[in-house]
């Protein structure tokens, strides 16, 4: 399965480079994705984005459209299709969701979020929810930061990273067309119900494979892992 993301030239040169330090980290460094369960966080394998659409024509069992947004609940892990505007209506503005998958393949995450127009939650009554782009490996995050520095978070949407400084979850080469997420990146989140949590997003491959060199492999397939601490507290500690 092609994945194709529009972008510049500029931004080209940019994602080359970021995965050429991919390839180049050594493999301590690198996240053990076969080893994701660590008996406190929930574990979410090959959750099914919207694979019936492309982003151009030609694709077998495929139409070219827009891809649907889907809705993801961390406390039940329920996924709500956006589908009509009616689905909209009903589940758009609401505490009832924690995160969007949005844009082309779904790549594209948002925390529900009342204070941003393009935020699948704009004005609804999610008014104090905000994300943390923390380098560090999901394992070491231990501690939410402080709500001051959630206060002052300028981040709206994850997504393609253009470059390293991006709060992306992915690069993406243009040559190959394959996204790669980047290693050791963990985001806090504070949730809409006030409780914090972290999250990694690890692959949007069927399968969850280590490296993809297949244009065709089946995608958006998510797999990702969050832990909630539903005591209230800032302690993320999952060891």
């Amino acid at each position: 399965m092609m994945i194709k993301i529009k972008t510049t030239k500029k931004w080209s040169i940019l994602l080359l480079l970021q995965l050429y330090i991919i390839a180049s980290c050594s493999s301590d460094e690198q996240t053990d994705y076969n080893n994701l369960q660590d008996g406190k966080s929930t574990v979410i394998e090959d959750l099914a984005g919207d694979t019936g659409a492309a982003m151009g024509d030609g694709t077998d069992g495929k139409e070219e459209r827009p891809f649907h947004t889907f809705l993801f609940r961390f406390s039940d892990k329920k996924q709500l299709w956006l589908h009509t505007a009616a689905d909209s209506l009903q589940y758009m503005k609401t505490n009832n969701w924690d995160i969007a998958f949005t844009g082309p393949y779904n790549s594209e995450v948002y925390l529900n979020n009342a204070n941003y127009l393009y935020n699948p939650g704009f004005e609804g009554p999610a008014i104090n929810t905000a994300v943390i782009r923390l380098d560090q490996a999901y394992e070491n995050v231990t501690q939410a930061p402080s709500d001051e520095t959630f206060n002052d978070s300028d981040i709206t949407k994850i997504g393609w990273a253009s470059s390293a400084s991006s709060p992306g979850w992915f690069f993406y080469s243009l040559e190959t067309h394959i996204m790669q997420a980047i290693p050791n990146r963990t985001y806090a989140l504070r949730l809409p119900n006030g409780k914090y949590a972290k999250l990694q997003l690890i692959n949007a491959y069927k399968g969850n494979p280590p490296a993809v060199t297949d244009l065709n492999w089946p995608a958006p397939y998510f797999t990702f892992r969050y832990f909630v601490q539903e005591d209230g507290s800032k302690n993320l500690n999952t060891k």
